[in-house]
């Protein structure tokens, strides 16, 4: 029996490699395409597949946010994130999100075939390199947590409100939403008892944060 997948990537050229790669192998079949999340959505509803191999950066919203919503359409289907960014804060993010694996856009094609087919068995994928990192790095915000209430992408937002950044251009550079970066910055705010952002600038200040540029 075939794994059904959709392909959701906002290049038409990276979707058609995609499934090239994944219509050659004898227990994968592409039964639709996507070019953003909200396409996406529609595709996840109408067919209900295996597996969902879903980009991050994607115009509107980002493949990341739009994960809860495929899932509610379809709970059984395994999202792996396809993504270039090797960031483990991402990795984390997308596994906090409902997603099944992590691949990386550069990985060979045997490792994506593996890992639609890993998530599929109902297993979960990350890069063994990703992962190893994904470890140091929750090892590391797990101590840090102990004398600091920020996570790192809250650490790396604040940095660049403190730098005189808009949320536009916050949300631009960490590929976000802006709804992200709001959301974030409330977050930020909340956990330091600060309501202005003289005080936010004046927290960076005295971390430090700002000695990085």
């Amino acid at each position: 029996m075939s794994i059904t997948t959709v392909v959701v990537d906002d290049h038409a050229v990276v979707r058609s490699g995609l499934r090239l790669l994944l219509d050659a192998e004898d227990d994968i079949d592409v039964v639709a395409e996507a070019g953003d999340a909200r396409n996406a959505v529609f595709e996840a509803r109408a067919h209900k597949p295996d597996v969902i191999l879903l980009d991050v950066v994607m115009p509107g919203r980002s493949g990341i946010e739009v994960i809860p919503d495929l899932l509610k359409e379809s709970p059984e289907t395994k999202i792996l994130v396809l993504s270039m960014q090797d960031d483990a804060a991402y990795v984390r993010e997308a596994f906090a999100a409902g997603a099944s694996g992590y691949v990386l856009k550069e990985a060979a094609d045997a490792e994506v075939v593996a890992a639609v087919r890993d998530v599929a068995d109902g297993q979960r994928y990350v890069h063994p390199a990703l992962g190893a990192r994904l470890v140091a790095a929750e090892a590391e915000e797990r101590a840090r947590a102990e004398q600091d209430p920020l996570s790192e992408r809250e650490h790396e937002i604040l940095r660049l409100l403190a730098l005189g950044h808009t949320n536009q251009e916050i949300a631009s550079q960490l590929y976000l939403s802006v709804r992200t970066v709001e959301t974030h910055r409330a977050h930020i705010m909340q956990k330091l008892r600060i309501s202005t952002r003289a005080e936010l600038v004046r927290y960076a200040i005295e971390q430090g944060m700002l000695e990085e540029d």
